[in-house]
């Protein structure tokens, strides 16, 4: 069983927290097993910025963004679509790191059977892919992320250096699918993976 990622982890800011995940588990624990793996990419989005879901203040929506810091934030999209955060910043702050993909490493068939895909790289690369493929909805916004008891948990990888060297390099670009801020570079990704959901062309400044 994978340890879970302790709540300290995230009281940084998002933008520090989101590079760092890289590599660490996302877990679903269900009635027929656990699915997931380990992050690919992600997007922070902070207290500043007017792309946040809490930028005009809190709303029954976006209440699980003020904290605690390690708590699953699940919002709806186009009526139809769910995307996954995990809460960053001290109770009070609301900042977030939006899960964009994974790869699926633990209950492949469960994963396949919730969303089934074509090819293997199509199946949890997207925020809306991930938790079709994981079963992740509202239902689950506030879960400790930090609890390996909870239906949802980020595990740490033991071998988390090793990963990011294999998997690397971590790629800094700007975000996706955002019309506002859309020139600060809070999306992160590994560029060694195969289940990133969209890529950038290399530029300077833009690896770390």
């Amino acid at each position: 069983m994978l340890t879970p990622l302790p709540d300290q982890f995230f009281r940084p800011s998002a933008s520090a927290v989101a590079p760092l995940l890289l590599g660490h588990w996302l877990i679903r624990m269900t009635e027929e097993g656990p699915c997931g793996g380990p992050i690919v990419e992600v997007e922070a989005y902070l207290a500043d910025d007017p792309a946040c879901h809490a930028f005009n203040g809190e709303t029954p929506r976006n209440r699980t963004m003020w904290g605690p810091p390690g708590q699953a934030y699940v919002y709806l999209i186009y009526g139809y679509h769910f995307c996954v955060n995990a809460v960053c910043c001290p109770q009070g702050t609301a900042e977030a790191v939006l899960i964009r993909a994974i790869e699926p490493s633990v209950g492949e068939t469960l994963l396949q059977r919730n969303r089934p895909a074509r090819t293997r790289g199509d199946l949890t690369n997207g925020p809306a892919k991930l938790c079709a493929a994981m079963r992740i909805d509202r239902r689950l916004d506030g879960t400790n992320l930090c609890d390996a008891r909870s239906p949802l948990f980020i595990g740490t990888n033991p071998d988390i250096r090793r990963f990011q060297e294999t998997h690397g390099p971590v790629v800094a670009t700007t975000r996706v699918g955002i019309s506002k801020a859309a020139e600060l570079p809070l999306r992160f990704y590994l560029a060694g993976s195969l289940f990133v959901s969209q890529r950038t062309r290399k530029r300077s400044g833009t690896e770390t």
